[in-house]
C-alpha cells in the first residue's frame, strides 16, 4: 500500500497549483486524473478550448478590423470547422506539455484513473481498462470541477444539440445556432458563433444575465449583441425541444418556436462529486453535487479532506480556482498565508469582452455609499481610432467623501487585461488622484484610465 502526504483529485486549475504547493513544501504528492491526459476540465473542454476559439474566430473573420473595412471584411472567405479545431488542438497539446513538465520538475506523481473514497484515508482508484488499486493519502483535496448539467427532457445526440463540453469537438460550423442559458458559458459560446455571421438565438428564463455585472455594462453589451443581428430572448421560459426535420426546435412557453440548426443548452453546471463515494469518508453535496468548505481554509467537514475551484461553486473561475489550490495545500502542511486580496477581477470572454472588479453601481447604492462615475469611451482614445474601434467604455466609480476607487468596470477590447490597473489600486486602496496625477502610455487603451478618472473629477468639483 502506497502512502502519499497529499493526495489529490482532479488536474484542472485548483489541482495543480495545489499539488505543485505541496510538492515545493517537500510533501509526496500524487495526482489522480480520470481524463486519459492532466488539465482537467479547463485545459480540455472549458477555459482554454472557449479562449483559444474565440480568438482563432476573432484572427480568421478579421472581426476586429471590421471597424476601418466594413462589417462584411473577412481575413478568410470561408471558415469551416477544421479550421477552428487545428489551432484548438495545437494550443491544447502545449498546455498539456507545460503542465506535465511542472508536475515532473517538481516531482509530482500522475495516475489515470477514477478515484472512490474506501474510507477517509484510503482511495480505490479503477483504470479505464478496469484495473483497480488503492492510495492512502494524510491530506487529500477533492478538485474534480463540473460537468454540464443535462436535463433527461432535452434530447442530446452530441451532433445538433450539445454541451458545452461537447461543442469544442464541432464538425461542421452551423448556419443557425440557439444557446440556451445566458450565465458567462452560454454568453461566451453565442457571441463567438455570432462573430462568425452564424445567426444566433440566446434564450434564457429569467428577466436580466450576467446580475453580478454592472447594468450600465449589461445594457451597453448587450445593445452591441444586438446591432450584430442576435436575438435575445429573456423571460423565456422553454416548453420542450422538438426534433423537426433533424433539425432542433427549441419550444418556449409563450408558444414561440425557434429552429436552428444546432442548438447549444448551456444552462449550468453541476458537480463532478457523484462517482466519488462521499458517504464513505462522511462528506455530502449539494443538488447541484457542490462540497461546503470553510472559504478562509478550503477545509471540508472533515477536516483533513480539502476541496476547491468549481467543485465547490462561487466564483468559478480557474484564477480563484488556482489560489484556492494554493491556500488548501499551505493551509493542510501548516504554512502561513496572508490575508486574500479583497477584490479579484472577473473576465468574461465574450464578443466584445467583459470585466469587473470592486462593487458594481448597483452595490455602492444599496450600501448607501456617496458616489461619482467616471466614464471613457474607447473610440474617443487615439489607440481606439487606430485600431477602428467603434464601441467598448470604462466605467469608475470613486467615493464622494474619500475619493477612494470603488469599482472598475470595462466592456471591449482587452478588457481583460485593462482591468488589472484598476485591480492594484483598488486592492492597494487607491484614489481618483493617483489616476489624476500619473502619465499613461499614449496611445494606448490603458489612457482611458485617465479619461474616466477626469470625467468623475470634473463631476466632482461641479459638486
Amino acid at each position: 500500500m502506497t502512502v502519499y502526504d497529499f493526495l489529490v483529485i482532479g488536474s484542472g486549475p485548483s489541482g495543480r497549483r495545489a499539488a505543485i504547493q505541496a510538492a515545493k513544501l517537500g510533501k509526496s504528492v500524487l495526482v489522480i486524473e480520470k481524463g486519459r491526459r492532466v488539465g482537467g476540465v479547463s485545459v480540455h473542454t472549458g477555459t482554454i478550448p472557449s479562449k483559444t476559439l474565440r480568438e482563432t474566430v476573432l484572427n480568421l473573420t478579421g472581426y476586429r478590423e471590421r471597424g476601418f473595412y466594413g462589417r462584411s471584411y473577412r481575413v478568410k472567405k470561408d471558415i469551416e470547422a477544421k479550421d477552428l479545431m487545428a489551432r484548438l488542438h495545437m494550443t491544447l497539446d502545449h498546455e498539456v506539455d507545460i503542465l506535465e513538465h511542472q508536475f515532473a520538475r517538481n516531482a509530482v506523481r500522475t495516475t489515470a484513473g477514477t478515484a472512490r473514497f474506501v474510507d477517509t484515508h484510503r482511495l480505490e482508484v479503477t483504470t479505464e481498462r478496469g484495473e483497480v488499486s488503492f492510495v492512502d493519502g494524510d491530506k487529500i483535496l477533492i478538485a474534480v470541477g463540473t460537468r454540464p448539467y443535462r436535463p433527461p427532457e432535452i434530447p442530446f445526440d452530441g451532433v445538433n444539440v450539445v454541451d458545452s463540453d461537447e461543442i469544442v469537438e464541432l464538425t461542421n460550423l452551423p448556419r443557425s445556432l440557439t444557446v440556451v442559458g445566458a450565465g458567462v458559458i452560454g454568453v461566451e459560446y453565442a457571441t463567438i458563433f455570432s462573430a462568425l455571421d452564424v445567426a444566433v438565438s440566446l434564450v434564457e428564463p429569467r428577466e436580466s444575465f450576467l446580475d453580478f455585472i454592472d447594468q450600465e455594462l449589461i445594457e451597453d453589451f448587450t445593445h452591441q449583441l444586438r446591432d450584430r443581428g442576435m436575438t435575445i430572448r429573456l423571460g423565456s421560459k422553454i416548453a420542450s425541444v422538438e426534433m423537426e426535420g433533424g433539425w432542433p426546435t427549441t419550444v418556449l412557453e409563450s408558444g414561440r418556436r425557434i429552429r436552428t440548426q444546432m442548438l447549444l443548452y448551456a444552462a449550468g453546471r453541476v458537480g463532478a462529486t457523484d462517482t466519488l463515494n462521499l458517504p464513505a469518508c462522511g462528506l455530502e453535496v449539494d443538488h447541484r453535487g457542490r462540497l461546503k468548505v470553510n472559504p478562509r481554509t478550503l477545509q471540508t467537514d472533515v477536516p483533513h479532506i480539502y476541496s476547491a475551484g468549481d467543485a465547490i461553486g462561487f466564483p468559478s473561475l480557474a484564477s480563484t480556482s488556482m489560489e484556492q489550490g494554493r491556500i488548501a495545500a499551505c493551509h493542510a502542511f501548516n504554512m502561513p498565508l496572508p490575508p486574500a486580496p479583497e477584490f479579484f477581477p472577473y473576465g468574461i470572454y465574450s464578443v466584445p469582452e467583459i470585466s469587473t472588479v470592486g462593487m458594481s453601481e448597483e452595490e455602492v447604492r444599496r450600501r448607501a455609499i456617496p458616489y461619482e462615475c467616471g466614464i471613457a469611451r474607447f473610440r474617443e482614445t487615439s489607440r481606439g481610432h487606430i485600431m477602428g474601434l467603434e464601441s467598448g467604455m470604462m466605467k469608475m466609480i470613486f467615493s464622494i467623501r474619500t475619493r477612494r476607487l470603488l469599482g472598475v468596470h470595462i466592456v471591449g477590447e482587452g478588457a481583460t487585461e485593462l482591468i488589472h490597473i484598476g485591480q492594484a489600486v483598488l486592492n492597494l486602496k487607491g484614489t481618483l488622484d493617483y489616476f489624476i496625477e500619473n502619465t499613461f502610455n499614449y496611445p494606448t487603451l490603458a489612457e482611458a484610465y485617465k479619461i474616466a478618472a477626469l470625467d468623475a473629477y470634473n463631476r466632482l468639483v461641479k459638486k
